[in-house]
């Protein structure tokens, strides 16, 4: 039996409670500094807050500490951890080697560590070789790149046996994780200090080296976001045991609405196999919204390279969530403030509120907001760039969002009482004893000193119907039972023993699956797992402690990271995704390209790409000195 994991973004306690609530097997949230989203920061004491909502159902909290970590950081950083671990999170997500269990072995600094660490996509983790050696610093799970294949998965699986961790939904990196340089190359903010511009949203040109513009102004490295919704089964039998939803930016309707979504899809899959996987957490989860996935922010939707091959990866015209297609414009009035749609399906209903956008000519996306709608008919402020046959779309549904706002579902566990009566028939005693669902067990005795009741039935009755309710985050129901004689018992009574039942529960712990704990292989530091390797600003070597475990393990140089001396013959991306393949010039596959060199241009700007066919792979290099 296996238990499988949706892990959720939080970037408040609020939102990731939210993310409990509608079903998530785990959450991941940042700390007050050295996540990976400088913007998605929170205190100690809120880490806390949500690691108690969280326990009761044996749901777990992850806290991001990813970064790359300098020397003048690294006594806040070991602190952190610490604190992390006293304020009750179950693991830490780690990017910076100095960090890792073998890191802080050597450091002297794992005595009052005993947290679970799990390495972090930041990692770059895309081969079993990687794979293996994090395994053997100590990481007990590991979060796999993105752009890998089923193929490349299993074969991670069987060289490690660590948990495994992979994303299922949300934004795509361009590049592989953790080697990204071009948002630090651009303005010095680093993506591997949780500083990124997202500089693969920006539009850019695709010019030759004559200065020709082959595409104008696209985005031209901006993914679509991955949607794996209906592969968790292909993941599971993989070998993935966390399925991970991309957020940590993202406000509390867009983790609800996919949080509940992924969270039925791997209920259906724990149900088709109840010998193979269950849920790693406890509580079912009912009522509220019904998810769409289609209507929280998305860029498009792509599985990227699971299966292997390639295909149309990029959001083609716009960076930005469109939303769904909803018609096109007719009736425009002079003024451009109303207008009717024509529908793209007949069910669309409009709201007043309702957000709507569209692409002009120049590629900008427009977006305005519906004052009064009716039917089919909307009106506006001014729209000027709005025109009659524009293609519209709905990023916003009011009705929807009012839904997932006042629709938060709720989660129960369920408890189940056996009810046995002693003491004779004169002085009968009732002990209900309780068992929930993640094996705490408890026993409540009472005596009203009433005496028996009169009507047995009755009784009988009323204990069924009042113990079977809920109390707080607890489903009680009562297993059939038989007994001649019950004792008087006001209804009172009877939710008073059902409510210490839930007192006494929740004082215990509840017993959750346990994290696996690695601990460094005492070998590595006698094998060298990096004996005569060279570390490059790729391996994110950016302080002393890290340079120093590098050196233990065997590696014969590292260079210091990119952060640190910018090189200026430095790929600033390594990235599956090809532009030549996206538009049709292939060699390989397509059979025709375009002559000569190819550059991205931005803002004056010239990149150079390269293509590395052999591996099948794109770069992007750092841009031309201005002439």
């Amino acid at each position: 039996m296996r238990d499988l994991e949706l892990l959720a973004p939080a970037r408040t306690a609020d939102i990731g409670i939210a993310a409990i609530d509608c079903g998530a097997d785990a959450v991941y949230i940042a700390g007050p500094a050295f996540g990976a989203r400088q913007a998605a920061g929170n205190e100690i004491s809120e880490i806390g807050r949500l690691c108690r909502y969280a326990h009761k159902f044996g749901a777990r909290i992850f806290a991001t500490l990813n970064t790359i970590i300098f020397d003048h950081e690294l006594e806040q950083a070991y602190g952190m951890m610490e604190e992390l671990q006293d304020a009750g999170a179950d693991a830490i997500i780690i990017q910076d080697l100095a960090l890792s269990p073998a890191g802080l072995e050597l450091a002297g600094r794992c005595s009052n560590l005993g947290i679970p660490l799990h390495a972090s996509t930041q990692c770059a983790i895309r081969t079993p070789e990687k794979a293996a050696m994090l395994e053997k610093l100590g990481f007990s799970r590991l979060i796999l790149e993105r752009e890998l294949s089923l193929e490349q998965i299993k074969a991670i699986r069987k060289a490690t046996g660590c948990e495994l961790e992979f994303f299922v939904h949300g934004a795509l990196c361009v590049c592989y994780s953790g080697q990204c340089y071009i948002s630090e190359n651009i303005s010095g903010r680093s993506a591997n200090r949780g500083a990124c511009i997202q500089a693969c949203r920006s539009l850019y040109n695709l010019v030759d080296g004559d200065g020709k513009k082959l595409v104008a102004n696209k985005p031209l490295l901006s993914l679509k976001d991955y949607n794996l919704k209906e592969r968790l089964e292909d993941l599971a039998e993989a070998g993935i045991s966390s399925f991970k939803i991309e957020g940590r930016l993202k406000n509390i309707s867009y983790v609800k609405n996919i949080v509940r979504d992924y969270s039925q899809a791997l209920d259906r899959l724990t149900e088709k196999y109840p010998d193979r996987y269950r849920r790693a957490s406890f509580g079912k989860v009912s009522g509220g919204f019904t998810p769409d996935p289609g209507k929280t922010f998305n860029r498009g939707y792509t599985s990227l390279f699971l299966d292997g091959r390639r295909g149309q990866w990029v959001s083609r015209d716009a960076a930005k969530s469109m939303g769904e297609p909803v018609g096109t414009v007719k009736r425009l009035s002079a003024d451009k403030t109303s207008f009717n749609i024509c529908p793209a399906a007949p069910d669309i209903r409009f709201g007043n509120g309702d957000g709507f956008c569209f692409i002009t000519d120049r590629n900008e996306v427009i977006g305005f907001r519906a004052d009064v709608c009716s039917g089919t008919g909307i009106k506006c402020r001014p729209v000027p760039e709005l025109a009659e046959g524009t293609m519209l779309f709905r990023n916003i549904d009011t009705a929807f969002e009012k839904q997932l706002e006042t629709g938060t579902p709720s989660r129960m566990v369920n408890v189940t009482l056996r009810i046995t009566v002693s003491g004779g028939d004169n002085s009968p005693v009732l002990e209900v004893s309780a068992t929930s669902e993640d094996g705490r067990t408890c026993t409540v005795r009472t005596d009203s000193g009433a005496g028996p009741a009169r009507n047995t039935e009755k009784m009988y009755g009323t204990l069924a119907a009042q113990l079977s309710k809920t109390s707080g985050h607890y489903a009680f129901s009562v297993t059939p039972f038989h007994a001649d004689t019950l004792p008087f018992l006001p209804v009172s009574a009877v939710n008073a023993v059902r409510r210490e039942i839930a007192g006494i529960l929740d004082s215990m712990p509840v017993l959750s699956r346990p994290l696996s704990l690695n601990h460094p292989d005492r070998k590595i530091f006698t094998e060298r797992p990096m004996k005569g390797s060279v570390l490059t600003y790729k391996d994110n070597i950016a302080n002393h402690a890290a340079a120093k475990l590098a050196a233990a393990l065997g590696a014969e140089s590292a260079e210091p990271a990119y952060e640190l001396r910018q090189k200026p013959e430095a790929e600033l991306m390594r990235t599956r995704y090809c532009i030549r393949y996206q538009y049709g010039r292939c060699p390989v596959h397509h059979g025709r390209t375009w002559p000569g060199s190819l550059f991205l241009e931005n803002n004056g700007r010239l990149f150079p790409l390269g293509f590395d066919c052999g591996n099948c792979e794109m770069t992007v290099s750092p841009p031309l000195p201005r002439k």
